[in-house]
């Protein structure tokens, strides 16, 4: 998304807007489905660039973009995953979910599941890399999909805002466009590598 910081040099603001909601949509639903794409830092680039064209409905629209992206992506992996769990053979998908959700991760998120419901699908996607363990506990206590909608819209709309604020506090501490960019990924970047991080820093310690 750090191209459209210069955006309005080169193009009309409308046209890059055309250019760069859908953009951020695919993005995203492809971040959401293959969890390697920093979609935090997408949304809080956009946002940054919203906020220097100083247009409200930019910034509805990118909330609403990436909401809706994030939405349809997890629903979507979440569909793929049961599906894989009703199938003799499993599925590619599933394999990928539990590939990417450590034992200890998944055990915590079981447990968290099993006392608090629907409000720890809503807290997963704010914990960096604690979407997808939550999502394998769903699957593995059999959530069906409705279930998982519930809990999962709010889920989604909270991240929006979350990394949306974290644009729009970047676009606020500098002048240009760009500066705010790499403030917000920088800024992403750090949370999500943080966590980890005091975890192999802990783990050190205690040996």
């Amino acid at each position: 998304m750090s191209w459209l910081a210069v955006a309005p040099a080169t193009t009309t603001p409308d046209s890059a807007q055309v250019i760069g909601y859908p953009s951020l949509f695919l993005l995203v639903l492809i971040g959401a489905l293959v969890p390697v794409v920093p979609t935090g830092a997408l949304v809080s680039s956009a946002a940054v660039v919203a906020f220097h064209r100083t247009a409200p409905a930019s910034l509805v629209l990118v909330f609403a973009t990436a909401s809706l992206a994030a939405f349809l992506g997890d629903v979507t992996l979440y569909w793929l995953g049961r599906r894989g769990m009703g199938s003799k053979n499993g599925s590619r998908w599933l394999e990928a979910i539990r590939s990417r959700a450590p034992e200890d991760r998944l055990r915590q998120a079981q447990g968290k599941l099993a006392e608090h419901g629907v409000a720890v699908l809503v807290l997963s996607r704010l914990v960096p890399a604690g979407r997808i363990p939550v999502m394998l506990a769903c699957l593995l206590a059999r959530w069906p999909v409705r279930r998982f909608v519930r809990g999962n819209f709010p889920a989604c709309l909270a991240w929006a805002v979350t990394y949306q604020l974290i644009g729009i506090l970047g676009g606020s501490l500098f002048p240009e466009p760009w500066e705010g960019v790499v403030a917000a990924v920088a800024l992403t970047v750090l949370i999500s590598v943080a966590p980890g991080a005091w975890r192999r820093l802990r783990g050190a310690v205690t040996r």
